[in-house]
């Protein structure tokens, strides 16, 4: 008797288990256990129909909830995508020039100004084949060299702009290969600033590739189509009228010993509809009547084709790193057409060439950069060149210092000086000094 009541006991308490275990919506029922369970008569008909119901329901239920997770995640999974970048730069900019104005009479200044920079952007791959960028960057004006912010105006908010605005589109088919199209980092490799300052980001398409060529080497080149301004000569609206940049770019990558790299390239910055002419459609023209955006910053022509090589060499095995660049232009199409301060072009090249020499290297959280530079009045299209070696314009020479300090991840300080002289900036008839002083403290993030 005592034997039956055990087991009557027994299987009441495992009914009774099962049964508690039916009851929460989330708990597991395992459908083959469910099935064995009725076969040994461990429950009766109507629990295997009760817990069979319970199961079908919990199953829907998380058939549900993994489509709206699966929902969900496509919803926001460009967020899971998607980088933001951006930095703030704190500057303080003393500038000295020593020169004379138009009328001979000294003309020497001092500029002291405290200056700030913003920049965010958000990088996003759309799908494996398509990246999107924008950036927003402070500024005093649309300066296209400079994103820097003068602390003036009695604290009035200030100005943001668009810095960035494209879309790359990288093929899986074709590895390696980027078209880009919008307002753009610039795609071409630069080792310095003759040509651009690296605040430029130009608006147009272009195609950049690199192609390995075995070991270490690596082929890499870019080509590109810029519109500048559009309907430039007023003579209609066609394409063909727009001031226009054409660019090409090929170099090669490789190291020629162990720790020793080389990048060795060219490239060809060509325009069209960029030859600035007078009303009655003179070559010569006088800058106090006619304007040019191409002859805002010291040239004498405003026609360019602009060829360039450049250089650079890595040595990686030393003490301390150590690099040497160098950059070589040549204005092939400068012709002297412009009058300035009453005199006239002489019809020739008036200076074309322009050509740098650096080197840099650091040793733990110090950074050092050093180039000296020749750029001559046409050489190099005066609003792109650096915009703050000879306060941006053409016809100058001298030297860059610069060192940097990483005080901390992502926080450093830095200075930067440049001891130069210009043929005589706009204004003024004889050589100019101009030396500026750059103490920076930038934050990353």
């Amino acid at each position: 008797m005592g034997r039956i009541v055990s087991k009557h006991v027994a299987s009441g308490l495992c009914t009774g288990l099962l049964l508690a275990m039916s009851v929460p919506a989330s708990a597991a029922v395992d459908a083959k256990l469910l099935e064995m369970l009725k076969a040994n008569g461990s429950i009766t008909a109507a629990q295997h129909s009760e817990l069979q119901a319970e199961l079908a329901k919990e199953q829907k239920e998380t058939a549900a909830q993994k489509t709206a997770a699966a929902k969900f995640e496509e919803k926001i999974a460009w967020a899971t995508k998607t980088q933001f970048k951006g930095d703030v730069r704190l500057r303080q900019e003393i500038t000295s020039t020593d020169g004379r104005n138009a009328a001979g009479v000294d003309d020497s200044s001092d500029q002291d100004r405290q200056r700030i920079r913003m920049r965010l952007g958000a990088y996003s791959q759309v799908n494996p084949e398509v990246d999107v960028g924008i950036r927003i960057a402070s500024g005093s004006s649309d300066d296209r060299r400079s994103t820097n912010q003068t602390m003036e105006g009695f604290f009035t908010k200030k100005s943001i702009w668009m810095d960035q605005a494209y879309i790359d589109f990288h093929p899986e088919a074709v590895k390696n290969l980027h078209l880009i199209g919008g307002k753009m980092a610039q795609p071409w490799f630069s080792v310095a600033d003759v040509i651009w300052d690296g605040d430029i980001n130009p608006e147009g398409l272009a195609a950049t590739y690199k192609y390995p060529l075995g070991g270490s080497a690596e082929l890499f080149g870019s080509a590109g189509y810029y519109n500048m301004d559009d309907n430039v000569d007023g003579e209609g609206v066609e394409f063909r009228h727009d001031t226009q940049m054409y660019t090409g770019q090929l170099g090669v990558k490789f190291a020629p010993a162990d720790k020793v790299g080389v990048t060795l390239g060219g490239s060809v910055y060509s325009f069209d509809n960029d030859k600035l002419r007078d009303s009655n459609g003179n070559g010569i023209i006088d800058l106090a009547t006619e304007a040019s955006a191409l002859t805002a910053s010291g040239n004498t022509t405003s026609e360019f084709q602009l060829w360039e090589g450049f250089g650079q060499v890595d040595f990686t095995g030393l003490a301390v790193p150590l690099s040497f660049y160098g950059q070589y232009v040549v204005n092939s199409d400068a012709n002297d057409e412009i009058r300035v301060n009453g005199r006239d072009g002489d019809g020739g090249n008036d200076g074309d060439t322009a050509w740098l020499v650096g080197f840099k290297t650091g040793y733990g959280k110090v950074k050092f950069d050093y180039n000296y530079r020749d750029v001559e009045r046409n050489a190099v299209v005066g609003i792109f060149t650096d915009s703050d070696f000879a306060s941006g314009f053409t016809g100058s020479r001298g030297h860059k210092f610069k060192l940097g300090y990483d005080l901390s991840k992502n926080f450093a300080a830095g200075a930067t000086y440049y001891m130069t002289e210009t043929d005589g900036m706009r204004g003024f008839v004889a050589d100019t000094d101009t030396d500026t002083l750059q103490l920076d403290l930038e934050a990353k993030f």
